[in-house]
């Protein structure tokens, strides 16, 4: 029988790592929010596997490469890491719509609030016999598609006011996270492992 596991899965900017406005391309760019890393390490500590859900259509609109965007989702572990964490998985959709784009446009299932990358890391869970608890697993990220990917996937949506704070948008769309949160620390600590 496979083993049940808790998941969380993070967006990536704005919820563990400042949104600077544009894609995040090289390391430099590539700036914590505080306590982020510790959130990360805080969840592992308490039997929560990690991973990373996250659009990055700057490689469709040729803003970034898919080597910058790998080298900066490591040099993201490589941070996690020293504060005791790291995530499991990494995904990442670089389509967009308005930037069609012959390589990158099968992958436009993949984007958020679309759940293709939540149901492959699922999948990649179960080819290793583990089995993920969605009940007991959670999406956190600072935009409204996050909580509706999150939703759409059966997962406990989280919303953090980092990033681009989506609150109200939510709220007026009517797609309502399961709990709403200052940042990533305080959505771990002051909910999930209460």
């Amino acid at each position: 029988m496979a083993e049940t596991v808790r998941v969380l899965f993070l967006d990536r900017d704005g919820t563990i790592n400042e949104d600077i406005g544009s894609y995040v391309a090289t390391r430099p760019q590539l700036k914590l929010i505080d306590r982020a890393a510790e959130a990360v390490a805080l969840a592992r500590e308490a039997g929560f596997r990690i991973v990373i859900i996250t659009n990055q259509a700057g490689i469709a609109r040729g803003i970034a490469t898919v080597e910058q965007v790998e080298d900066v989702n490591h040099y993201l572990n490589e941070l996690l890491r020293e504060a005791g964490g790291f995530y499991d998985r990494c995904y990442y959709c670089p389509s967009h719509p308005e930037h069609p784009h012959p390589e990158y446009d099968r992958f436009a299932g993949c984007r958020k609030p679309e759940t293709g990358m939540v149901e492959r890391a699922i999948a990649d869970f179960r080819a290793e016999g583990l089995a993920v608890d969605r009940g007991n697993s959670f999406f956190i990220g600072d935009k409204m598609i996050d909580v509706e990917c999150g939703l759409r996937a059966s997962l406990r949506p989280i919303l953090v006011r980092t990033g681009h704070d989506e609150e109200e948008v939510c709220r007026r769309k009517g797609i309502m996270p399961e709990f709403v949160a200052d940042d990533l620390y305080a959505a771990v600590t002051g909910y999930i492992l209460r």
